[in-house]
């Protein structure tokens, strides 16, 4: 009878034994079974063309742009901030760089697409350090700067051309918005995967023997193990689905897209930042406490300045992808961009409250974000429907991150 009666408690013991050895992100973990349910039950409705490989290596590339720009996004909601500007921005640039090719760069030049996006790029920058400096030395809160900003490059992308679509761009340009060209194809996928594979097996050891010499404690080694087969299984597993995908009439293999590398970039970047450098531990400072991190000696105004410009950094590469895939650039282009990009933010664990966020939790809300939005148009719902299920979806996110910030208080 003893036995009975503690087997609840034990259950809970070894549940809460196994979580802190394998230091998992419950909330992460329930993002990802959210993402599953998703999938699985658009797959249902939609009679199993969800999850083809048709379809997922599309839903990589859809989400690669609001990907890009949501890695941003979490450095600028963690300092208690927020940019409604973005998709803007991303529109603005991607038209600039439309324009400098078709109507400025001679057409056939090798550095045409280049020149294009390194200007494009730099336009970015500069655009997030303006709004930046406009909220960190002019102390005007970034809803109104980028609700601003939100309205004047907008509006600046019609004006540059008149309304009027610029197209066509230059083909090596067009390769980084994916299409029938525009992956690196099986091999290089599978070398891409191997290199995944490897930097996952030495960052786990990298962080096992550092936890050591410092005194840390470190998972026990099966834990260890568990984790990072975990990983590799899903690194070879998305390799395997996008190398799955033929292209048309051919019996070629698409493999990886190359925005979809762009985003891994991107990510792999964003999270070096955060979490090995001095201005990542910065931002999550001020996020947590500003006037403790400007009494602590940091230059406060500076790093929410340098958040903003890289914020626009990426906006402007998202832009390139968006351009490029759509091998024009138009008006409407990042339009409601803006509400994807916050909504998988938060969605993903970041905080609205400032001081916590992380780029994976954000690339989960990304995936999360564009499944829904696929699985929409798979079923052939309106695209002002969508906008409800998407402005719902960014309520009750936002709700669920009060109700969480509230419990641990």
């Amino acid at each position: 009878m003893m036995s009975l009666a503690q087997s609840p408690a034990t259950h809970k013991g070894t549940a809460r034994d196994l979580k802190s050895a394998l230091e998992v992100d419950l909330r992460l973990l329930a993002m990802i079974g959210a993402v599953a349910v998703i999938w699985v039950g658009f797959d249902l409705l939609t009679d199993g063309i969800f999850l083809t490989a048709r379809n997922l290596w599309n839903l990589t590339v859809q989400t690669s742009v609001v990907g890009i720009m949501t890695t941003g996004m979490v450095l600028v909601i963690v300092t208690r901030h927020i940019d409604l500007s973005v998709g803007s921005v991303l529109g603005f640039v991607g038209m600039i760089m439309a324009v400098l090719q078709v109507q400025y760069f001679p057409i056939g030049a090798g550095w045409n697409w280049v020149g294009s996006l390194v200007l494009g790029l730099a336009l970015g920058a500069v655009i997030g350090a303006f709004q930046g400096w406009w909220v960190a030395h002019r102390g005007v809160p970034s809803f109104i700067v980028t609700l601003g900003g939100l309205l004047i490059f907008r509006g600046l992308a019609w004006t540059v051309t008149e309304g009027q679509t610029v197209a066509p761009l230059d083909e090596t340009f067009q390769l980084m918005g994916g299409g029938l060209l525009g992956s690196i194809g099986a091999f290089w996928s599978w070398m891409v995967g191997a290199a995944g594979v490897a930097l996952v097996l030495f960052r786990t050891f990298a962080a096992r023997r550092r936890r050591q010499r410092y005194g840390f404690p470190v998972r026990p080694v099966w834990a260890e193990i568990l984790v990072a087969a975990i990983v590799i299984a899903g690194i070879v597993g998305f390799v395997a689905v996008m190398n799955a995908y033929d292209r048309p009439r051919t019996d070629i293999a698409q493999g990886i897209p190359i925005p979809v590398l762009i985003l891994i970039g991107a990510v792999i970047v964003m999270s070096s930042i955060t979490k090995v450098t001095k201005f990542g531990r910065y931002v999550f400072a001020i996020g947590g406490n500003p006037e403790a991190a400007q009494l602590a000696g940091i230059n406060t105004k500076l790093v929410i300045m340098s958040v903003f410009a890289l914020m626009g950094l990426l906006a402007g590469i998202a832009g390139a992808v968006q351009t490029a895939r759509l091998n024009a650039g138009a008006n409407s282009t990042g339009e409601l961009l803006e509400l994807s990009v916050i909504a998988a933010a938060v969605i993903g664990g970041t905080s609205l409250a400032g001081g916590t966020g992380t780029i994976s939790g954000a690339i989960v809300g990304a995936v999360f974000m564009q499944s829904l939005q696929s699985g929409m148009i798979l079923l052939g719902l309106p695209t002002p429907m969508q906008n409800v299920v998407i402005g719902l979806v960014l309520i009750l996110a936002v709700w669920i991150d009060t109700s969480y910030q509230r419990r641990r208080l």
